[in-house]
């Protein structure tokens, strides 16, 4: 496995917060040469340590009106029916993250709407119809409070 030094990680942390620093911003940060910062990151990308370079758009630009969190949990936990409902809800672009967890509920879904009409759409045909869901229980989120994608390095 890659290790990361604290030139590395430094990098990173600048990265998250902005990753439009350019590399001659980024090399007096971190006090190395630019070729030095570039090619870093260049192993940082194709050691996959650096997954993506995006940009986060506003929900509220994108009419989104609605985010809730949905705790999933379905009738069977056979890998065949864990594996078809990741399927799912990967092709779903109403749910912006899906992960399966541990505990009482088998999926916990991030899931961005227009409105709660689209949510009821969204719900009746993704997860009512869906004859493997046992239940689903939704949160509607009220304020964001924290939203990060950063990583604590």
């Amino acid at each position: 496995m890659f290790q990361l030094d604290e030139y590395d990680k430094t990098l990173l942390r600048l990265l998250q917060q902005n990753n439009r620093l350019t590399t001659e911003q980024l090399s007096e940060a971190v006090n190395l040469s630019q070729s030095a910062v570039q090619r870093r990151l260049t192993k940082l990308r194709n050691e996959k340590i650096i997954e993506a370079d995006v940009a986060i758009v506003s929900p509220l630009a994108a009419g989104i009106g609605a985010s809730c969190v949905v705790d999933v949990v379905l009738h069977e936990g056979s890998s065949k029916a864990i594996d078809e409902f990741k399927r799912a809800m990967k092709s779903c672009p109403e749910v912006a993250q899906c992960y399966y967890v541990t505990g009482t509920y088998d999926f916990v879904l991030i899931v961005h709407t227009r409105d709660m009409a689209h949510f009821e759409a969204f719900s009746k045909k993704h997860l009512m119809d869906n004859s493997n869901l046992k239940h689903f229980y939704t949160h509607v989120v009220m304020d964001k409070v924290k939203v990060s994608y950063n990583v604590a390095l």
